[in-house]
């Protein structure tokens, strides 16, 4: 067997902002409700990056850019992704809807179907992560087309909202590019 060695940066084939923003992206939004940490909402902005979604939407009071939390975990995404902030979720919400866009949204509810059930509509889609203790806004989850939660087997009825992100995001990405 070939011994392994890590990639340098330079091997990695990275495009730069100026060519990713001129790439087609997944059809998918990733709508903050009001997230508070500006670490998870950098978090989300280099997953985005990562997995070529088309945009971040933030809501009440999250952070926005440029913000000193988000830019230590986005580490320059907040360039490649594109993003605009409503003032409310439900402003989000309402806009997504007179769009057309299918909204899925990450909670634990009476309906809820385990993200290994789900299977990803094609888009366009906006996928809503709620705040770090509240979750997704009581206002908006009848509003949602779809409600995915992910099967834990803990003691702890949650992850991190950025782990449960990479984890949705990764599934969708994935589910998307078949």
């Amino acid at each position: 067997m070939k011994e392994t060695e890590k990639l340098k940066l330079q091997e990695l084939g990275r495009v730069s902002v100026e060519t990713y923003k001129t790439q087609e992206k997944l059809p998918v939004t990733v709508v903050l409700d009001n997230l508070r940490s500006g670490l998870n909402v950098g978090s989300f902005f280099r997953t985005c990056d990562s997995f070529g979604l088309d945009s971040i939407i933030l809501t009440g009071i999250c952070p926005t850019p440029p913000h000193k939390e988000i830019h230590k975990s986005a580490i320059g995404a907040t360039l490649s992704v594109d993003h605009q902030y409503f003032a409310t979720i439900e402003e989000a919400v309402d806009d997504l809807k007179s769009k057309g866009v299918i909204l899925i949204g990450i909670e634990q509810t009476n309906n809820s179907v385990h993200l290994a059930d789900f299977t990803w509509p094609e888009g366009p889609i906006a996928i809503v992560f709620g705040n770090e203790v509240e979750g997704v806004s009581s206002s908006i989850v009848n509003k949602l087309d779809h409600v995915i939660d992910l099967q834990q087997f803990g003691t702890k009825h949650s992850l991190n909202v950025a782990v449960c992100g990479g984890i949705v995001l990764w599934s969708v990405s994935k589910g998307l590019r078949k």
